[in-house]
């Protein structure tokens, strides 16, 4: 018996101890092995660190013979907010995308509940605050000395003064300015009761010392925030236009849009797709796509629907009617409503909310107390809650908590079994970017590969490997001497790359159809085999379009557009493009440059003249696009004067381009049959915006 007591207590320990580990360390975990070198890694510490937690809790649950758990008076809105989150996941139209989104958060929700579960007493509680405390103050630590320019951490990445291990100074300065009042409580409760703060010891002076690091970190970061690294976030005008867009304007799913938004995750798609055209008169952020938006609960407004929304400010407001409130939640509930959170700041959150309730536990008994699942007969029901009285001779059942711990171990199994494939894809696709960087194409190719053999529902994967595909078809084919004849193998060889590339584009496209990057790349593909494959000039401008129905107000969606068109001397359709690209952005100096060219190759000089003239006023602070657009006026001049014709299109370079494709595979004659996009198309939207299959225009009109 006092055996069995004692392997309690070690579980007890043991899941306080990784719990403090944890929190020490989520904010340093940095790797240069994934593609995301911050936070990836911490999702898979935290991950990690939950299962074994968690599986001791099922080992604890069958020595005592009972499953116990903690009750709080956040669990109700937690648990609406986790359905409604998962809800919005699997009605999601990128389904996928946000499914994988939800998993990490997840665990963000369970840590809410390994703390409540285990942080029982006063010295557990505590022990867990210096964790997040040491952990902020090592954090502000590293940030003084990269600010000093004193770099210890071995990456190349973190040699720069405005380092931080969160990835960002913003993510930063929340994380610090959450945690700081933790320190600062007691050390108010401290001075205003009398006590002076040289005679603190113990617990108040690492609380002390630890908050006076944790204030120069947040004084140094917010500096510079506002001196050196301004971060860029959504206007709050566009965080609420796409966030009511996106619950009452999503075209054939509009309950399912007002109810649970566009899926948990997945805000950068509610961005492309409902951002108004006045967006890009903002110099500094309209070529940008967000991926958060302005607040976090805009984005969980926008993403998870009325219902997310409710429920979380539900929660929101049972923390901070609580009494007396813990300072770090009021923080974080005046900073959710003003500024995007990341994953780290989301599972901190939880965590303050987590240790809030342990706190109230320590008072009241009443509102946070531990229950116990039974097994009873059927006519209480298969399963009862009760309150755990201190002392019971009544004999118990070891079949619900053997059932209990099962559960928990292949819940476990499963999570870790994935998460590994995940994580050792992300590895692998890492190294290819390294290859990659070092130019070496095989190395480059087989990594990606087996990335997508071990995890192949990731877009971003899809699209890299169609471009490393088409890269490696296109540079056999630019070796074959002019004038001869590839070998059987290399003309199969070629073949198969470019089946790879359409196939992996159509790919990321089927993962998240909403996104309009994936209807893009897949263009480009089509666009490079214009010449080489058939149809490959239909089918090019049937995804530019579909893009553009995804990224309506974006003009360089047009530009590309109009560059397919220009490609295939469609003169009228690329100025058309061009002209819309102008109106969506009046002070784009490209589009205007494009539509120059159009004009000019279209034989219309004046008016061609007349779009350099205004390119030239807008790139007059740009020295190298003047020099460039000065010397083409000056061409242009001698055409008209002289009677001269145009002749070709310009040199690309500088800020002024003319759209062409990134590859470009040599004819075939004839062509070779190559495949079509898969998914179905959206029409535009001069169209009737209903999906079917768009009829393939005629280019030459």
């Amino acid at each position: 018996m006092e055996s069995k007591k004692g392997l309690i207590n070690y579980l007890d320990s043991m899941s306080i101890f990784i719990l403090g580990v944890l929190f020490l360390g989520l904010p340093l975990i940095i790797t240069a092995a994934t593609t995301d070198p911050f936070t990836l890694p911490k999702q898979v510490v935290l991950i990690a660190g939950l299962i074994i937690i968690f599986v001791a809790f099922g080992v604890k649950a069958i020595l005592e013979k009972s499953v116990k758990l903690r009750r709080t008076p956040f669990d109700l809105p937690i648990g609406l907010f986790t359905v409604a989150v998962f809800t919005s996941s699997l009605l999601a139209v990128n389904r996928i995308e946000s499914l994988i989104a939800f998993f990490p958060f997840l665990f963000t929700i369970l840590a809410f509940f390994a703390v409540v579960n285990f942080a029982k007493n006063k010295r557990s509680v505590e022990f867990l605050q210096a964790s997040l405390l040491t952990g902020a103050a090592v954090v502000s630590v590293l940030t003084v000395l990269s600010f000093l320019k004193i770099y210890v951490l071995p990456f190349e990445f973190a040699k720069t003064q405005t380092f931080s291990s969160l990835g960002s100074l913003l993510d930063q300065a929340i994380y610090l300015a959450l945690i700081l009042p933790i320190a600062a409580f007691p050390i108010v409760q401290a001075v205003r009761s009398g006590e002076q703060l040289k005679t603190f010891k113990g617990t108040k002076a690492v609380f002390t010392v630890a908050g006076i690091i944790i204030l120069i970190g947040l004084v140094i970061t917010v500096y510079q925030l506002v001196a050196k690294q301004k971060p860029a976030i959504l206007p709050f005008e566009t965080g609420f236009q796409t966030a009511f867009a996106a619950i009452s304007q999503d075209a054939g799913r509009i309950a399912q849009g007002f109810f649970f938004g566009s899926g948990f995750g997945t805000y950068g798609t509610d961005f492309t797709r409902f951002k108004q055209a006045s967006f890009n008169m903002n110099q500094n952020l309209w070529a940008f796509t967000f991926y958060k938006s302005s607040s976090f609960i805009l984005e969980i407004l926008a993403t998870t629907g009325i219902l997310g929304f409710i429920s979380f400010f539900y929660l929101i407001y049972k923390a901070i009617k609580e009494k007396p409130m813990l300072p770090a939640l009021a923080v974080a509930a005046v900073l959710l409503f003003l500024l995007p959170f990341s994953f780290l700041n989301l599972v901190l959150f939880f965590i303050l909310l987590g240790l809030f309730s342990a706190n109230i536990g320590l008072r009241h008994s009443n509102k946070v107390y531990d229950i116990e699942l039974q097994l009873v007969a059927f006519k209480r029901g298969l399963i009862s809650f009760e309150s755990v009285e201190p002392e019971t001779k009544q004999s118990k059942s070891v079949m619900l908590p053997i059932f209990f711990s099962i559960v928990i171990i292949l819940v476990a199994a499963f999570t870790a079994y994935n998460s590994y494939r995940y994580v050792l894809a992300n590895v692998l696709f890492q190294n290819s970017l390294i290859a990659a960087a070092k130019n070496d194409g095989t190395q480059t190719y087989q990594n990606q590969a087996k990335a997508l053999e071990i995890f192949k529902d990731n877009d971003a994967y899809q699209r890299i490997f169609a471009q490393t595909n088409l890269a490696l078809a296109n540079g056999l084919a630019n070796q074959i001497p002019q004038g001869s004849s590839p070998s059987a193998q290399t003309t199969q060889t070629i073949y198969t790359l470019i089946q790879q590339s359409i196939n992996a584009g159509r790919t990321a496209a089927t993962i998240s159809p909403q996104n309009a990057v994936n209807w893009q790349n897949l263009s480009s593909i089509y666009r490079s085999l214009i010449g080489f494959g058939q149809n490959a000039d239909q089918f090019a401008v049937l995804t530019a379009q579909q893009a553009i129905v995804l990224d309506p107000s974006n003009p360089q969606q047009h530009i590309v557009l109009g560059g397919i068109y220009f490609q295939l001397s469609a003169w009228d359709r690329a100025a058309q493009e061009f002209q819309t690209a102008i109106n969506l952005k009046p002070d784009y100096s490209n589009a205007y440059y494009n539509l120059g060219h159009a004009l000019e190759q279209k034989g219309d000089l004046k008016s061609a003249l007349s779009q350099y003239q205004t390119v030239k006023t807008l790139v007059v602070a740009d020295a190298p696009s003047l020099k460039k657009i000065n010397a083409e006026i000056e061409a242009l001049q001698k055409k008209i004067d002289g009677g001269e014709q145009p002749n070709g299109a310009p040199t690309n370079g500088g800020n002024l381009e003319v759209s062409t494709p990134s590859a470009q595979l040599p004819p075939q004659n004839p062509p070779l049959k190559i495949p079509a996009p898969e998914a179905k198309i959206t029409p535009t939207p001069t169209v009737k915006t209903t999906t079917t299959t768009v009829t393939p225009p005629d280019i030459n009109q």
